[in-house]
């Protein structure tokens, strides 16, 4: 787990929540569902909740988690479409990763949500957010909108206030910006129901106190929201008064890092897989260097124009966390198990049989040491400036960019 130093320090954090994001994916799939009435989830035989709905559909005052039998009493044109978590959870990946390329410390929330720490870049976190923004877009099709602020709370909110200033049935594309030190005068006007913690049973036993907005409960005495909510109401005052101290938390799997793109068409030219594997394996690397880790063991997975998929493994002399190391190692395993005819649609490479970085140099490994002390200085120009800032010569000769061929 990584987390950002707070001690000190103005931060700058992002919070990314995509748009109506199971219903975008359905209009991409089907555009003849765009501007219409139409939810995920639930069944014909008004079994169930919405699970989410389109813009069209919410002005009839449908939402999530909305059962239903009442969804289609408030909009009886309603349209009904089945889920397919898998594709969405697909599409989410690719999604988190465009966020990934931009700072290692990037804490994912949910499905279509997360945090970003990029207090260390250089831009305005308004820039980050609008070039993300047009990433996501270009890349996978759909729309993110985005909050920005010094904390996590304020950043979260500011994402919510963003959408709901949008207008009429299409996705908001918000990006709202709140100024460090203007947190509390910029929720004080908000529903108290907007702040972190605050459901529907607490938003009541306010009310009955004639708390209304987040302005109305910072003006509370910390004693009186003691009394009324215990050791909590402590912390809901710093909540309303714009105060949070909490990390961005990057949780990541330990046992394994793995990373796979899908092509929008089928690829039978090698070189374009070696050059995909060869940007993977450069990912690859930056994380374990990230998080001290070395890797034994090397995988690729490749999957066929008809869905046959197939893993396929190399075990390493030694841990290792060089990119070179990795990509010469996915790359044998590519030519080796691959025929050069069938089409592929998909490729991945993963590392796994982790270990703490523990190295014990010998004589013979002064290339290596110093190849390490290079990648380590790389990677600190990575994460104060964005990953693009150094590319491999290769990759700019070639004028390679395979984002456009990234679903």
């Amino acid at each position: 787990m990584q987390t950002t130093n707070t001690t000190g320090r103005k931060r700058k954090i992002i919070h990314m929540d995509l748009d109506a994001f199971f219903c975008a994916v359905e209009e991409l799939k089907n555009p003849a569902l765009s501007g219409k009435c139409f939810a995920v989830g639930g069944s014909p035989d008004q079994r169930g909740v919405i699970a989410s709905c389109s813009y069209a559909a919410r002005r009839y005052g449908v939402h999530s988690a909305m059962p239903t039998a009442q969804a289609i009493k408030l909009c009886p044109k309603l349209i009904l479409v089945s889920s397919r978590h898998d594709e969405y959870s697909q599409i989410s990946s690719s999604v988190m990763a465009i966020l990934a390329e931009l700072t290692p410390v990037m804490e994912q929330v949910s499905i279509d949500e997360a945090f970003l720490e990029v207090t260390d870049l250089a831009d305005s976190g308004e820039i980050i957010a609008k070039n993300l923004q047009y990433k996501i877009k270009e890349q996978t099709g759909l729309s993110a909108s985005f909050g920005v602020n010094s904390n996590k709370l304020v950043a979260k909110i500011a994402n919510d206030f963003g959408k709901k200033q949008s207008r009429g049935d299409t996705y908001p594309g918000a990006i709202q910006v709140v100024e460090f030190g203007k947190e509390a005068e910029f929720m004080a006007p908000l529903p108290v129901a907007m702040l972190w913690g605050v459901g529907p049973k607490t938003t009541q036993r306010l009310g009955n106190i004639g708390v209304k907005t987040i302005g109305d409960l910072a003006k509370l005495s910390e004693n009186s929201l003691v009394e009324l909510f215990g050791k909590n109401g402590v912390f809901l005052r710093q909540r309303a008064m714009g105060i949070d101290d909490s990390d961005v938390e990057s949780y990541e799997e330990t046992k394994s890092i793995s990373q796979e793109v899908t092509f929008n068409r089928d690829i039978v030219d090698v070189e374009v897989l070696l050059a995909e594997i060869k940007e993977i394996s450069e990912k690859l690397g930056y994380k374990l260097r990230s998080k001290k880790l070395l890797a034994q063991s090397v995988r690729v997975k490749f999957r066929y124009y008809d869905f046959r998929t197939f893993t396929r493994q190399k075990k390493l002399s030694q841990p290792v966390n060089q990119d070179g190391i990795i990509y010469d190692a996915a790359s044998q395993i590519l030519t080796q198990n691959w025929d050069l005819l069938t089409p592929v649609r998909l490729i991945g490479v993963g590392v796994s049989q982790l270990s703490d970085e523990t190295f014990q140099l010998s004589l013979w490994e002064t290339d290596e040491a110093r190849e390490r002390k290079l990648l380590t200085v790389i990677d600190t120009l990575k994460v104060k400036y964005g990953r693009d800032i150094i590319r491999k010569a290769s990759r700019m000769k070639k004028g390679e960019n395979n984002q456009e061929d990234i679903d």
